[in-house]
């Protein structure tokens, strides 16, 4: 069959675009050994050029492709250049079933000439090529709108060398800094040194020269960060500046929350952080829910994973003692915890999703109206008191040669500015489904009849731990509060039940009497059980009355 004139002949257009890129490579280690590439807007084709008939063929989608650079070789005799791409593809793993991200390095190298700079030319002409192509094809899930951080991004990584097991600088320094390299992603290395160290630090930093905050560490870390962006003055411009998060600590709830979201097979440990590494160097951003906590002495937090009261903040702090096994801590609290379980008393009230009024997504709510006539669920008497103050100091341009002290994970968060009625018209969202904590609850809201519980548990995320998929629905800005709570009577093996049932997010078909879950806007917990724990993102606050309500949209996160 004859070939159509105007169509072009790959073989006499190398390294020009025909439709596509296509270029004739020899390998890095052999000179006899030569490639045939060919880039288009979806994906890297690599042919071995070979006198046998069969010709092996590797396909890279650009999706999975972080970035590519080009180079000079080391040894300045050579007269070749050199681009490398990087990849980091689902393959099966190794040791055991399923696939997982893993890193692929495809290298080329350029001698078209003898001239040195040509070719190198020609090396960053495909490097670029390259890296134009995967940004656009980054992973996006349907239906879900982003923005995308700037190129290069400018980005400020927060690690927390305490968390965990005490291994988030060196997990930082063997699996994330050569992605970021790989990536071209610049970046300044904050190492914390003291509890509150962040939150003061973006409090006062100059934003304008970040493009991106990151988080290394567990959920705590990611909270004081928040929390500090939200008690600056220019808070509504601080508070949409990205957020990333890469796991290392113990929970790791939001990263597992990410990758979740990102759509990818489950992953834990380093899985779990190169997936987040991943979603970082391709740079997508979405919304993150907050919600708006006030505490009794009118203190006021923000939140972006969980409050949680009984059972589950137990485990949480009572396990800070076996933080040095990493997240099997966990494991051990929820036997310790079940051998001796607790019932609280309490008051507990909500509003449901579909009875809130809508509320417009990342602004800044009306004032609440006037509180109505009251109903079942009164409030407890506001425990006014004075505040106390960590006092902090907040280091710029820290580095890997300051020295770390310990974070004391066990310390109550009790540096929180109070909101007085100025900051609510200038300083802060207004949260106009709450009456004050001195106010019954509106008719709108429902009472839970029970009084006795063995946990409630308010959670935005998917995951309440790498293990723990507690809300399989659940998205980082869907606008929900989801409520979780068991009331007493329930069986020692029913809650353990429960709990092996959540790794695979199967615990609501359990059918337990004693689970009940709800979507809701705004809750209120009042405590009659003279002691006990609530914590606000797995950290320790003070213990009493308390109400919340979500914002959907506030802040914005790095994800996939």
């Amino acid at each position: 069959m004859e070939k159509d004139a105007s169509e072009p002949d790959p073989s006499r257009q190398r390294n020009g675009f025909v439709g596509v890129l296509y270029g004739e490579f020899t390998d890095t280690l052999n000179d006899s050994v030569r490639y045939s590439v060919s880039l288009t807007a979806s994906a890297l084709t690599i042919r071995r050029i070979s006198s046998s008939p069969g010709r092996s063929q590797v396909v890279f989608n650009l999706t999975d492709c972080v970035g590519c650079r080009a180079h000079r070789a080391a040894d300045g005799a050579d007269v070749g250049a050199y681009f490398t791409a990087y990849f980091y593809p689902f393959k099966r793993r190794w040791m055991s079933a399923g696939v997982t991200r893993q890193r692929v390095e495809q290298c080329f190298r350029v001698a078209l000439v003898q001239d040195p700079l040509v070719n190198l030319r020609e090396a960053e002409r495909w490097a670029r090529a390259i890296r134009d192509a995967s940004v656009l094809q980054a992973p996006r899930r349907d239906g879900v709108v982003y923005a995308e951080l700037r190129r290069p991004c400018r980005t400020m990584i927060l690690v927390n060398p305490h968390s965990g097991r005490g291994q988030a600088l060196p997990l930082f320094n063997d699996h994330v800094q050569g992605m970021l390299t790989e990536a071209c992603v610049p970046y300044t290395l904050v190492i914390t040194e003291h509890q509150n160290h962040a939150r003061e630090l973006v409090r006062k930093a100059d934003l304008s020269q970040w493009d991106a905050l990151v988080i290394m560490s567990g959920d705590g870390l990611l909270f004081e960060v928040i929390n500090g962006l939200m008690e600056r003055e220019d808070w509504q411009q601080a508070i949409q500046t990205p957020l990333g998060i890469l796991p290392g600590g113990s929970g790791n709830a939001l990263a597992a929350s990410i990758h979740h979201y990102s759509q990818s097979p489950p992953a834990w440990n380093e899985e779990l952080l190169l997936s987040c590494g991943f979603i970082l160097c391709k740079g997508l951003v979405g919304s993150l829910d907050l919600v708006s906590i006030h505490l009794a002495s009118r203190q006021r937090l923000f939140s972006f994973l969980s409050l949680a009261w009984g059972f589950v903040a137990d485990v949480d702090i009572e396990s800070e003692k076996y933080r040095h096994v990493g997240a099997i801590r966990f494991l051990m609290g929820t036997m310790v915890r079940l051998a001796s379980l607790r019932v609280y008393q309490g008051r507990l009230a909500y509003l449901p999703a579909k009875e809130a009024p809508k509320l417009q997504r990342g602004s800044v709510n009306r004032p609440p109206p006037a509180p109505q006539r009251p109903s079942l669920c009164s409030s407890l008497p506001c425990r006014l008191g004075p505040n106390t103050s960590l006092k902090t100091s907040s280091r710029r341009g820290c580095n890997l040669n300051q020295h770390a002290v310990s974070n004391s994970p066990n310390n109550v968060i009790t540096d929180m500015r109070p909101e007085t009625q100025s900051d609510r018209k200038t300083t802060s969202p207004v949260d106009s489904l709450l009456p004050g904590l001195d106010q019954p609850v509106p008719d709108s809201w429902t009472v839970v009849k029970d009084e006795d519980f063995v946990l409630v548990l308010a959670i935005y995320q998917s995951h309440l731990a790498e293990d723990l998929w507690t809300v399989p629905g659940a998205t980082a800005d869907d606008g929900l509060i989801h409520l979780f709570y068991v009331t007493a009577g329930i069986s020692r093996p029913a809650l353990l039940r429960l709990f092996l049932a959540m790794e695979k997010g199967a615990h609501l078909a359990c059918g337990c009497p004693h689970l009940v879950y709800e979507k809701v806007r705004a809750l209120r917990l009042e405590p009659t059980s003279p002691q006990g724990v609530i914590t606000v993102d797995g950290e320790a606050v003070e213990y009493g009355p308390v109400q919340a309500q979500v914002h959907p949209g506030l802040a914005r996160l790095i994800c996939g």
